[in-house]
């Protein structure tokens, strides 16, 4: 079966026609070819497979890689104080409930460590109700959005460590933060940004030549617009080859989310997956579930999170049903992934808001057969 015909290839084609998505690249298999379908925006011109997505949450997946190779070099530990890089947190007050006002804490007993940062059990994290960390975080710029952050790494994590922990570390879920620090803790290691990091180490190594923190101006008609959903209407957030990431940005982000193609993406699943990133221990950690019970408390994030799914390092893990073992994760511009436990690949990249109106699109994803393709590699 040609790539152009796939079940995947369909799909895509069917949500550009009823106009769920403008357009996108979607894979699938044990060493699949990214097809793309549709416009780079809403009546633009096609989209072409090497299109630069913002991939955002993808962005831990990397980090995590990033970070545990340091670990394997022995310059970190999984369960070393991060505050030896980030002396922001070496002391912060922790709420004495999650609801509590801003006044009622107490101080840190034990440190925030790698191993918190990984698995979103630092303190630091979205809250989805409507608490007075939840309105002071988005005072002070804090709180999680699909767009760049509004503050450059040093004034975020300044920012985010005058508020105090929602809990004391280790003993509640919270999601997205910790990565951002995870991020700046890559940049302080390594005295470079996390972006010069990330190419030296682990990106210009794969040959990830269209992934990084921003996009170069030469490169800029190879980003596709961002939407929003406004009702049935799709609402365009950023432009077709302009807005934030184009050129370098003003201020480091370090503590931001990267761009990336569907080729380049596959690369980093493809060697992950075959273990050319990680040693076995540290792969199999990062692909099963790493969060302590008393953490998955069922407010910390969506309805019914828990039910079948759990958090290994920087991704997902499907903890029962008929994915079992399937890692996975998805960003909120509208892009996901998933690695099975027999090597299948998904990749699934647009450009249109994580929400109610792409879920049947990344459910039916989720849901393709395998293709006959061969033995699959691990």
């Amino acid at each position: 079966m040609s790539t152009a015909t796939s079940p995947a290839a369909q799909l895509l084609s069917r949500a550009v026609a009823d106009r769920t998505v403008p357009g996108g690249v979607i894979a699938h298999g044990r060493d699949p070819q990214p097809v793309a379908a549709g416009a780079m925006s809403v009546g633009g011109p096609p989209m072409p497979v090497d299109a630069i997505f913002r991939i955002q949450s993808m962005t831990k997946l990397v980090t995590t890689i990033a970070a545990l190779r340091l670990v394997e070099q022995d310059v970190l530990a999984l369960d070393s104080p991060v505050a030896d890089w980030l002396p922001e947190l070496a002391a912060p007050r922790v709420l004495i409930h999650p609801e509590a006002p801003l006044s009622d804490t107490e101080p840190l007993r034990s440190p925030i460590t790698l191993r918190h940062l990984l698995t979103n059990t630092s303190g630091c994290g979205m809250i989805l109700q409507d608490t007075a960390l939840a309105r002071e975080m988005a005072v002070r710029g804090v709180e999680a959005d699909p767009l760049p952050p509004p503050l450059g790494a040093d004034d975020w994590i300044a920012a985010l460590a005058s508020l105090p922990l929602v809990c004391r570390p280790g003993e509640v879920w919270r999601y997205h933060h910790s990565f951002g620090l995870l991020g700046i803790l890559l940049s302080r290691i390594s005295g470079a940004t996390a972006g010069e990091h990330l190419a030296d180490a682990l990106l210009d190594p794969l040959g990830m030549a269209d992934t990084g923190y921003f996009v170069p101006r030469e490169k800029a008609d190879r980003l596709p617009s961002f939407c929003r959903v406004d009702g049935e209407h799709l609402v365009e957030a950023e432009p077709l080859g302009g807005g934030f990431h184009i050129g370098e940005p003003p201020y480091d982000v370090s503590h931001g989310e990267l761009l990336s193609t569907a080729g380049d993406y596959l690369r980093l699943l493809r060697a992950l997956r075959d273990g050319e990133l990680l040693g076995p221990e540290h792969l199999r950690m990062l692909r099963t579930d790493q969060v302590p019970p008393v953490a998955k408390q069922p407010e910390a994030f969506f309805p019914g999170f828990w039910e079948r799914t759990s958090w290994g390092f920087g991704l997902a893990v499907v903890t029962d049903g008929p994915h079992r073992g399937r890692c996975s994760w998805s960003g909120g511009a509208g892009t996901d992934f998933f690695l099975d436990p027999d090597g299948t690949l998904g990749l699934l990249l647009t450009q249109v808001e994580m929400g109610g109106r792409i879920t049947p699109l990344l459910e039916a994803y989720g849901e393709l057969s395998v293709p006959a393709e061969g033995p699959a590699r691990r």
